[in-house]
């Protein structure tokens, strides 16, 4: 881009920020200010009837007036001649408890308006938008109060940032799904991402939009426009409709977490706070575990997913992970490739799967007693190959199968390029679609549902975003969305330094993220090297939260370092409470937990391809007790690229009152475990 191009799209930014600031003959029709009065929206009518808000911080715009609406298929632009019909507020403010997750009390305090809208010529249709607005943040969805059919081309959804921003995001609408390293550019050089994405103001305030409660509707992508102006782009259809809904309806939240703070975005509990509370009751058969699985081996390619002499998924080689997780208190063993329909070109094609048939050198009814015997559960794998006719044909026989052999838990897959899911809605027409659309959020909803009907939970790879849905069907316990540990394996490249730190402030802002840790040998495909240290493998257990934990490494290389496994054998994956003590987007973070089930905390600390030296309060911790701090750190000579294996354990007496020292190498972190003592 030449000066005088960047001069005159500088110039086209202000004049348009200039515009909707202050829009023609503007009125203000609605207003919500967060408890504590730091945020509040304004919802305005402008002098052609079209409807926009705002969002102030402290009294400082964050998002300029900005136009809201739809394209409908077959009416038109629901975007002018509006005028207000009535407004409502509410107050609300409890505490709810979840059934197992960061932490375990959650408070919903917000305030809320909700104004109605009409057309006043033409179909005279009708749109209510409700606003919540929280200390530390909104969320704002549309309800379309009428009968009959709707059908949703796309929105008019704006979000006009105002200050100069940066934005940390990944592209959408491209072949790898969510699986993409994270870029950081301005914000006004995004083009179509995916949300989560995170931004930080140059004066630093930091940002990110998302959606929550995404049912039967398409996801909800990010399209910048111009400037520093981004619009919805709902996931794509065939038919260019993209939401097609019969009868009243709301959908998905739009939403904007804030903070002052990085760690801020991450201890948000908005998202939640804007889905259904648990529609299934009693889940106390969705238990959080760590699992291991015959899972890394075929990544390595010393074994396979389809039979023959590399197979992987016979009966004496998971015999050998189950008496490695019942040696070492893993709850599950996951097994991929049991099943018929490996053999050939599966990719994106899935027609041969078969769910209840295993392959002849895997006995099913041998293992599932077996396991039992050592008091281990073996973890399904319904790998579909984006193929859900096939799936949804054979889902009931598939999940009686997996419930009658005692699997507590299913690994889903979606393997296919982004837009290849095929469906067969109508017979004899196969049809796709995309990861993240209407029929997908339908899908997958429809299996986490009946899972739960026989007390499975369930953990997509290459899922649909998550939105939060988790509080409403607590069995929706992980998902992949993101570049996970495979990648160290054989991705060009392989996930770098950076990563995790980028993750954790963007990725894993929608919610639990199966990453797979713990590949302690540090090597790939073909002796390629994965940039990071042990040291790093370690915290990350504690750093990207998921209630299943898997240890992806195989036995023999745990094995030679068993003093280093014993952190993954005793840190949980279910919290009491979760605080980010330090970090930076891309840069580091720091993380400290407490177990929900003893008085005991974690901290996992992980870093960029710079070391770091961190001073950190313990002030987290109970006053008046004693903890002894098992701390597995970087040894002084380790870094990612030239000493990755260097590592010291050590001991320390520690209580609220300390300061900890946090030294981590290049590429690597450091995992510490405050063992209660009083």
């Amino acid at each position: 881009m030449t000066k005088f191009t960047k001069f005159f799209a500088l110039i086209a930014f202000l004049v348009s920020t200039l515009i909707f600031s202050n829009p023609a003959n503007a009125e203000v029709v609605g207003t919500a200010t967060s408890p504590s009065n730091i945020i509040q929206v304004n919802v305005e009518l402008d002098g052609e009837g079209r409807i926009m808000y705002s969002v102030n911080r402290f009294g400082r715009q964050l998002i300029a007036p900005s136009l809201l609406g739809f394209l409908m298929q077959d009416t038109g632009r629901m975007e002018r001649g509006f005028e207000l019909t009535g407004k409502t507020t509410a107050t609300h403010d409890e505490t709810w408890e979840q059934p197992w997750g960061e932490r375990r009390f959650v408070r919903d305090n917000h305030n809320e308006v909700k104004v109605n809208f009409k057309e006043k010529t033409g179909a005279k249709r009708a749109l209510n938008i409700t606003f919540r607005v929280f200390d530390d943040g909104i969320g704002f969805r549309y309800e379309f109060p009428n009968q009959g059919q709707t059908l949703i081309s796309d929105e008019i959804t704006e979000f006009r940032i105002a200050p100069p921003t940066t934005a940390w995001w990944i592209p959408a609408g491209e072949p790898n799904r969510y699986e993409q390293l994270y870029r950081r550019t301005p914000l006004a050089e995004v083009t179509q991402a995916h949300t989560p994405i995170t931004m930080r103001t140059n004066d630093g305030v930091y940002l990110s939009f998302h959606e929550a409660a995404l049912v039967d509707y398409s996801g909800m992508w990010l399209r910048r426009t111009e400037g520093q102006v981004l619009r919805a782009q709902l996931a794509p259809a065939p038919d260019g409709v993209k939401v097609r809904r019969t009868g009243p309806f709301s959908t998905p939240w739009r939403t904007i977490v804030i903070a002052d703070r990085a760690g801020g975005l991450s201890e948000s509990d908005l998202i939640l706070n804007l889905n259904e509370p648990n529609k299934l009751g009693d889940v106390s058969w969705v238990i959080p575990h760590k699992y291991v699985g015959v899972w890394w081996e075929m990544h390595l390619d010393t074994k396979s997913w389809n039979s023959g002499p590399k197979h992987g998924a016979t009966t004496e080689n998971t015999k050998r992970f189950i008496d490695f997780a019942a040696a070492n208190g893993f709850r599950s063993v996951l097994v991929e490739g049991w099943n018929l329909g490996w053999d050939g070109n599966w990719f994106a094609n899935g027609r041969e799967f078969n769910f209840t048939q295993p392959y002849p050198d895997y006995n099913m009814r041998e293992l599932a007693a077996y396991a039992r015997s050592k008091g281990v559960h073996i973890m399904g794998h319904h790998e579909t190959g984006a193929n859900i006719c096939v799936y949804e044909r054979q889902l009931g026989a598939a999940l009686d199968y997996a419930r009658d052999n005692g699997m507590e838990a299913i690994k889903t897959g979606y393997v296919a390029d982004a837009g290849g899911i095929i469906t067969c809605d109508e017979p004899g027409r196969e049809v796709l679609m995309w990861h993240d659309g209407q029929r997908m959020a339908r899908h997958h909803l429809q299996v986490v549902t009946e899972a739960a009907k026989r007390h499975i939970a369930i953990n997509p790879h290459e899922p649909i975003k998550d939105t939060g849905l988790r509080r409403t069907y607590p069995n929706w316990v992980s998902r992949e969305g993101a570049r996970g540990q495979e990648y160290n394996a054989w991705g060009v490249p392989p996930n770098p330094p950076e990563h995790e730190a980028n993750l954790f402030f963007t990725r894993m802002l929608s919610g639990p993220m199966d990453f797979t840790p713990g590949v302690l040998s540090l090597v790939g495909r073909g002796g390629q090297k994965i940039e990071s240290t042990l040291a790093k493998q370690l915290a990350l257990y504690v750093v990207l939260y998921s209630p299943i934990q898997m240890a992806a490494d195989l036995p023999e290389n745990y094995a030679k370092y068993m003093d280093a496994f014993q952190f993954i054998r005793d840190v949980p994956t279910d919290w009491h409470d979760s605080k980010v003590l330090a970090g930076e987007i891309g840069d580091y973070v720091v993380v400290a937990r407490r177990d929900r089930n003893s008085q005991d905390w974690y901290i996992g600390a992980v870093t960029d391809e710079m070391g770091r030296n961190l001073n950190v309060s313990l002030g987290f911790l109970a006053p008046g007790k004693h903890y002894l701090a098992q701390i597995y750190r970087d040894g002084n000579n380790a870094d990612w690229n030239s000493n990755q294996f260097e590592y010291v354990i050590g001991e320390k007496r520690v209580t609220s009152s300390d300061m900890l020292q946090i030294r981590m190498a290049a590429g690597g972190g450091q995992a510490i475990r405050f063992k209660a003592l009083d």
